[in-house]
């Protein structure tokens, strides 16, 4: 199997020596998604809320680009420098995700990139695509 780099400008560039996702075969592993404005590469404005929202968003657009979305998500870590925010993650998670829900982790660490609030990163398994019988 080779590996294919996903690349999309609808979600922020890569700030150092990483790719946005890479897919290999069926699966897709995305890459840390931290509250940037991909036009923009600047954090977004507002509270933890529009953090955690545009977090999500970033994160479709990645799913997008290697041809899913968030029903192929089968994994999702969130990171937060402040774990009371966490009922804001399920809240908001709850307007992107439907059940069956992915595997998830949430830990609290000390700083993030940018001294943002939240990250978020996933693993996603692809549908296998159906051909019409020739």
């Amino acid at each position: 199997m080779t590996k294919e780099i996903i690349q999309t400008n609808k979600a922020p560039k890569a700030i150092g020596t990483y790719s946005q996702a890479v897919k290999v075969g069926q699966t897709v592993y995305l890459s840390g998604q931290i509250p940037l404005v991909p036009e923009t590469m600047i954090i977004v404005e507002g509270d933890i809320t529009a953090q955690i929202t545009q977090v999500f968003e970033n994160l479709k657009a990645v799913a997008e680009a290697a041809g899913g979305d968030f029903s192929d998500f089968v994994k999702l870590n969130v990171f937060l420098t402040d774990l009371s925010h966490f009922p804001l993650v399920n809240e908001i998670m709850g307007h992107y995700f439907q059940e069956p829900y992915p595997a998830r982790a949430a830990v609290g660490v000390a700083a993030l990139p940018k001294n943002v609030a939240v990250e978020m990163d996933g693993i996603m398994f692809l549908k296998e695509q159906e051909y019409p019988a020739s």
